[in-house]
């Protein structure tokens, strides 16, 4: 079990074209999905900002292809971070809007994040690779 006083967020960046977007799906999910609209907004709030000019290929952000490492389960996934009218988990698109997603924004490859899941157990995810937007 990993316990929340023994964890440390890792730094992140999150690109400034998806600023206020994410800003908004968080504050639109509030009612709907708050535990992890309330994660997604924390998440905004302590992310560096990304110059719009910044190549966004060392750090995931919205349509980055990223592969990733379950460290509770050890299991390997490759995804793309998208929108929710985007998602489709059988193509491999998860939505930001998912604890998964608002876990991956802004980190960049070799980090971990540990969180605690809505139904709360917790889960580590290290991000093993970026591929930019396509």
């Amino acid at each position: 079990m990993i316990e929340q006083s023994q964890t440390r967020l890792p730094a992140i960046s999150i690109h400034a074209r998806d600023l206020d977007r994410l800003r908004q799906l968080a504050d639109a999910a509030a009612g709907t999905y708050p535990a992890t609209a309330e994660f997604l907004a924390r998440e905004i709030d302590r992310a560096a900002v990304l110059p719009p000019d910044h190549p966004a290929s060392d750090v995931v952000t919205m349509q980055s292809g990223v592969t990733f490492r379950d460290d509770v389960t050890a299991q390997t996934r490759s995804v793309t971070l998208v929108y929710p009218d985007e998602a489709d988990v059988d193509a491999g698109r998860i939505s930001i809007l998912t604890p998964i997603g608002a876990a991956l924004i802004g980190l960049s490859p070799g980090q971990t994040i540990a969180f605690q899941t809505p139904t709360g157990g917790w889960r580590s995810l290290t991000v093993i690779s970026v591929a930019p937007p396509s």
